[in-house]
Formats: C-alpha cells, structure tokens, sequence
C-alpha cells in the first residue's frame, strides 16, 4: 500500500492540466483550459479544467474530479495505479504503508495488474536476449543497425528479440513464479494438450512493444527475419483484457506531446516508419500498425488535435485501402490531407535518406487535400473513359458528404467544380443523393439484430415535481464545498459581533432544526464535515477531492468549476457582484430559505394527519406557532404576501 504522505505528496505535486493536457488539446478559457470531452462524443468543447483549483469538469458527460481520478476513468486504472503512473511522471518516490493488505484490495492488485507486470517482464526478457546474447546481437541487433537505427532510439521504443529456443520466455517465466494461467491469458505463451511443456508465441523475432496512451506494455509485435520460413511476417499478441487493437494506435504515447504541440498528426503504416521518422526528429508520428483504422483509434488522434497528414509509399493496394480511412476520418470531423511517396519509397526509407528540414518540408509541401489525391488517383485510372471519370467524380463527392460541416462542403464543392469544370448545382444534387445513401447504409451488426414489429401505444404523461427543500440543501453542501473555510463577520440578537466559518454556520443550523439529509451522498460529506469539526479542521472542497470517491468527485467539481466565465463587463463601465464578493449574503438567505421549506415541510405533515375525530388542539397550536415563525422568515426574506 501507499504511504498517505506519499498520497499527500503526489497530490501536491501533480498538475492537473499537465497530466489531461497529455490526452485532451486544451486551450486556455480565461483562467481555466477547455477541450473536447475524451469521454463523450461533442462538436462544442464543454470539458474543463481549472489549474487554481487542480480540478476538472466533463460537462456533457456529467464526469469530474481530480487529475487521479482522470486517469483512472480514462485508463481504466485502479487508485493504487493511478498514483503510481502520476508519481513516476513527476519523480516522486513511493514510500509503502506496511499495513497487511485486505483481500479486495489483493485482489485489486492480481487481476489486471498481474498482465500489465507480466508484459513488462517480457519486454525486459526481450531486451536482454537483443543486447545481452551473442544470439540476440547477431541476428536482431545487427538487424536494426542494418536499418540505420541509433541505440538511443532502440532504447525508447523498448525494442527487443525473441531467442530460438522453443520455450525461451515461457520457463523464464515460470521459473520467476508466473502461472501458466497468466501466460496464456497474456498470450505470450502457448501450453498444447498432452504436451508436457509450453512454447513461447514469439520465437526468433524481433521485438516491438506496444504502449498504451499512457505507456504501459500491453502487447508485442514481431517481425521474423527469414525469408525462407513460411510463416507471417508479423506476428502480434491475441486481444487481451488489456490489449485491444483497434483502440492502440502504435507510437502514441513516445508521440502524444509532440502531435499536441505541432497540432498535426502523422499517419503511417508499420513500426519502423514510427520509428525512422522520431530517428529523423519529427516525432508526431503513429500507426495503425497494419490493421484498418477504427473509430476509437481515430478519437485518440482527436484527443490530441484534428489535424492529420496520411503518409503512404505508393503501393496500390495501401491507396485504395486509404479511401475508407480517409471517409472515416472526415465523418469524425477531422482536416486530412494525404502523401504520396516517390516510387520506391515509404516513410522509412525517405526519413534515412534525408535530412530532418528536407522531409518536414516535402510533407508540409507535397501533401495534398483528399480532393486532389482521389482525383489524382482514380482519373489516372479511368482515363479517357467518360462512365469512369463520372464515377471517380461521383467517389470524390461522396467523401465530401462525409464533412460534417456543411460551410466546409460547399468549399470543398466549389473546388471539385474548378478541377473538373462543372457547375456546382450539380454537385450539389449529387451530394444530396450521397447524403441520402448515408442514411440509408445499415451496418452488418444492424443487419444481424431482429427487427421488432413497430407498435402505437399510449404514453402515459410524465411530470416531473422539485423539492425545493432538497434543492436548498443541494445549494449548502455547494457553499460549504466552495466557501467552507470563508470566515464570516456577523452579529448577534444583541448586537454583538462575532465571527463564524461557513461551514460552522450551516451545521449550526442543520443540528438546530434536527433536519434530516435527503441525499446520501450529502450526507457522507457532512459527516466528513462534522468529523473534521470534532478534530478542529475545515473540510472544504479540496478535501473531498483526496477521497477519491467517484461520486463525491463528481458533486466537488460540479460545486467548483464553472462552465462558462463571466463576461469582463468593467470594461464598459459596467459592474456586476461576483458570488464570492456575496457569500455572507448567499449563506444567510440560502439557510432562511431552507428553514423556511422545512417548516412547511412540518405543517403540512401535521396537517395531514389530523383526524376530524380527535382533539387536536395541541397540533393546531404548533402550526400557529410554524406558521408565525414561517412568515418571520417571509420577512427576513422581504417576501411580498
């Protein structure tokens, strides 16, 4: 376990627009940042994230809270993983609590943890065999220098080799403890019915490691460097809990920061074009690694900028493949251009033969708009041919209905109208008729589903009522969560003066009227809150936030960040009251107002149960009473009756 001072010190430590800035593009909103949400498809950005208060708000999702708690919605991380990836990005020492573990949070650590340390181990075999066996330098190593690569660059991508021998890894491993259950579910190792041993899934390969977006082993590429085997040239690891390939961009996470600061993203192929290129110094480069490109691979581009540069060698094959990546990536809303490579080229080769200025040049230069590269590409192929030019035109078109923004179509319209000589009225109707076709499209899985019998039913009318008293104790918990430790000046029925803390003053109230918390989650915080009295400290809202807790996460940034910032309206002369110029103002009407919904709350329960059959007059002189205190608080309010 980690040592609370260690928790105490990350917290401290960390900045929270430093670790999202990694995953969202933010860019800065007054004294906050915004971006597009990573959880929640939007065209408006509604995520924020305040550096002052080292918190963040996901407005269209509903999700908020710590730079922690960030990473374990976004990766998935459990709170000891979290804080462990936040201490090594910052260089903080774990300091271990020695207390026993109890079994949910053991299990915790076995479950997931236990493929993520199995990979590590792996990858840590792999460049040992590269770099530390004559086998390993003979044949991999020599490999990689054939291909020009420095062993820094080695080094970062974690590169390696898989022996020959059959079992290499796999008693490596099982002689380090490892079970044969977490092998095989890592897909390292493969143990075959009535056979006494397993073999490893890699063997005599070269090695490249997969990373998570936030650098974590999840998974293995192998390229084998015989050529008289019949066997695939690449081998990669099976889906796993934690490997996913079509969420895995190859190269992101040795990319991220370098695609946010040039806002561009460079597509390629393989695992070496990633890598020759970082070699070559432009590092906003990454890979579908020879799968075709998703959605969720695209929407981690997206996280990061819009921007993206396809770069191809040429192969017509890998061309035609491009159209569907190219229709993907602008449904998703993304600005794309594409490159061709002269022939013989890829990005690996280029990168080596070039110096850094000339290839940054050649992609900045050469690139074109999708536009140009179909039409480049498919007039080529239909020639002189009018029923074939028609169609590439009409292929062309229908990329263009997959924009998003319709001032952006009509641009991108007006320019096929240039290239091709035809009136826009035209390609206007044929874009309708591509937008028609979209709708109509119905996916393989949508196929597969039965098609349930369409049926007229009445719907029976909701409405929806809001207790106000729940409302206002909503609005008490936020003033204590923001304003807890404000101190307030007040006086006394005599006018004496005396000062109180927000906090003090609400659960001074809450405790005088015996009320009961409606919410549980408010009535978790107050306890907190009560506690934290009892030891003579203020729990606001930063507290809340080291707890960890998702819900309570979620209501402290609700409580703290604020969507839109105000207007700098003094600039003309005009003059508003912030909230925290009025706390003292806000707290007294918020508690008037309370007391007042929950007298009412009281005389209409009595009310309710009185019996026509019984004397009551005792009840009747406490609702007089409730009554004459209610219309106190009218006044205090300056209530017109």
């Amino acid at each position: 376990m980690i040592s609370k001072a260690t928790i105490d010190k990350i917290f401290s430590t960390i900045r929270v627009e430093e670790i999202i800035g990694e995953y969202v593009q933010l860019k800065r909103a007054g004294s906050n940042f915004k971006g597009l949400s990573p959880f929640h498809e939007e065209k408006t950005a509604s995520f924020v994230v305040s550096p002052s208060k080292q918190i963040w708000k996901d407005f269209s999702s509903g999700k908020g809270g710590t730079a922690i708690s960030f990473l374990m919605e976004i990766e998935s991380f459990t709170y000891p993983e979290a804080l462990r990836y936040a201490a090594k990005k910052y260089g903080i020492e774990i300091e271990e609590d020695r207390r026993e573990l109890t079994e949910d949070e053991r299990q915790s650590q076995t479950d997931k943890e236990l493929l993520y340390k199995i990979h590590d181990i792996a990858n840590d075999f792999f460049q040992e065999q590269l770099f530390g066996t004559e086998e390993g330098k003979s044949i991999a190593y020599a490999y990689f220098k054939e291909r020009e690569l420095r062993d820094e660059i080695i080094r970062k991508f974690r590169l390696g080799y898989a022996p020959e021998q059959r079992d290499a890894f796999t008693e490596f491993a099982l002689e380090k403890g490892y079970s044969k259950e977490i092998l095989e579910k890592a897909g390292l190792s493969i143990f075959p019915e009535n056979t006494p041993r397993g073999v490893d899934r890699f063997r005599e390969r070269v090695i490249f490691p997969i990373h998570s977006f936030s650098g974590r082993v999840v998974g293995f590429g192998a390229r084998i460097l015989k050529n008289n085997v019949k066997t695939a040239k690449y081998l990669n690891s099976p889906e796993t809990e934690i490997y996913h390939k079509s969420q895995i961009l190859y190269g992101l996470n040795q990319s991220k920061q370098s695609i946010s600061k040039n806002n561009l993203c460079l597509l390629v192929e393989g695992y070496m074009d990633v890598i020759a290129l970082h070699q070559a110094g432009i590092e906003n480069v990454v890979s579908s690694s020879g799968t075709a490109l998703t959605v969720e691979q695209i929407k981690l581009i997206k996280r990061l900028t819009e921007n993206v540069t396809i770069l191809f060698d040429g192969d017509a094959a890998g061309i035609k493949a491009s159209f569907r990546s190219i229709d993907m990536l602008l449904s998703e809303a993304m600005n794309i251009r594409i490159l061709l490579f002269p022939d013989g080229d890829d990005p690996d080769s280029f990168a080596r033969k070039h110096p850094q200025d000339y290839v940054e040049d050649f992609i900045k230069n050469e690139a074109k708009d999708f536009i140009g590269f179909k039409a480049e590409i498919l007039l080529k192929e239909a020639g002189n041919d009018p029923v074939k030019k028609a169609e590439s035109i009409r292929d062309i078109v229908k990329s263009v209905a997959y924009v998003q923004n319709a001032l952006k179509q009509e641009v991108y319209l007006k320019e096929v109208s240039n290239k091709f000589g035809l009136s826009e009225q035209s390609l206007f109707n044929e874009l309708n008729v591509q937008k028609q076709l979209q709708k109509q499209q119905i996916s393989p899985q949508q196929r597969q589903m039965p098609q349930a019998e369409a049926k007229l039913q009445k719907v029976p009318e909701v409405t929806e009522t809001i207790d106000p008293l729940f409302m206002l104790e909503e609005k008490l918990v936020e003033l204590m969560l923001k304003y807890g430790d404000r101190v307030l000046d007040r006086t006394d029925e005599e006018n004496n003066a005396y000062q109180i803390t927000v906090i003090e003053e609400i659960i001074a109230h809450l405790q005088e009227d015996d009320y009961e918390i409606q919410s549980a989650i408010n009535r978790k915080i107050i306890g907190e809150i009560q506690k934290g009295i009892a030891d003579n400290e203020l729990r606001a809202g930063q507290f809340f936030m080291t707890l960890l807790d998702e819900n309570i996460s979620v209501k402290v940034a609700d409580a703290l960040v604020n969507e839109h910032e105000t207007s700098d309206w003094a600039k003309h002369q005009i003059f508003f009251s912030s909230e925290e110029e009025v706390v003292p103002k806000i707290v007294q009407d918020v508690i008037f107002r309370h007391k007042r919904e929950y007298v009412l709350k009281i005389i209409n329960a009595m009310k309710a149960q009185l019996s026509e059959n019984e004397n009551n007059d005792e009840t009747y002189l406490k609702i007089i009473r409730l009554n004459h205190l209610r219309k106190e608080l009218d006044g205090k309010l300056f209530r017109i009756l």
